[in-house]
């Protein structure tokens, strides 16, 4: 009996924990960051606020796990996928781009969080952005750079530009029309257009710096 009270009481700590997770994303879709109150969120959730203190320490904690179960960038690890090093990490580039590129756009609450970034100084939005970078740099120090050697730095300037286009693209899309350069953003043969492009410009880049 003892056993089965304890698995219960995980499975409830585990869904009231889903529902604060959820009731972020929820508020964050639908009123926008500014409306992201610990009663709000306990009302939205329909669980006892104390329970956020108990289950995460605090708002900061509630924030960090919802923004670290957001982003993309934050959960690729070599420990997930692992670069194939014969081809300097090419194939492997080429896949995280395109696969972010659609993971942003399919991710409403994720495109608030990248809005907000832009706009506030907060702590959880800049431990967003170290952990971006610090998994970030293991790839690139376990891959990149032995393949580029004293070009390593070009290559990282090429990443910037195409990881910070594909978002704004993405945001763009979303928030101020679909038409980016002639090319619908929201039909899947303007998309399929910049996926090419990045293909292209990943092959040009390791072919050519």
């Amino acid at each position: 009996m003892e056993r089965k009270s304890a698995a219960g009481s995980v499975r409830n700590k585990e869904r009231s924990k889903k529902k604060f997770l959820d009731a972020v994303g929820k508020i964050l879709k639908t009123k926008g960051y500014a409306a992201l109150k610990i009663n709000d969120i306990a009302a939205t959730a329909g669980v006892d606020k104390k329970m956020i203190y108990t289950y995460f320490g605090g708002m900061d904690g509630l924030m960090d796990e919802y923004i670290r179960s957001q982003d993309y960038w934050s959960n690729v690890t070599t420990e997930t996928m692992m670069p194939d090093p014969k081809d300097g990490g090419k194939a492997f580039t080429e896949a995280m781009l395109l696969q972010q590129f659609d993971y942003v756009y399919n991710n409403k609450e994720l495109q608030k969080l990248l809005l907000w970034r832009l706009s506030e100084s907060r702590k959880s939005l800049t431990k967003l952005t170290n952990m971006q970078e610090e998994n970030g740099e293991t790839l690139f120090k376990l891959i990149i750079d032995p393949h580029f050697g004293e070009r390593s730095q070009d290559f990282r300037a090429i990443s910037a530009i195409l990881v910070s286009g594909l978002y704004y693209l993405n945001m763009y899309a979303s928030v101020n029309g679909s038409v980016f350069c002639g090319i619908d953003l929201n039909t899947d043969d303007g998309r399929d257009k910049i996926k090419k492009a990045v293909s292209f410009l990943i092959e040009q880049t390791y072919e050519n710096l």
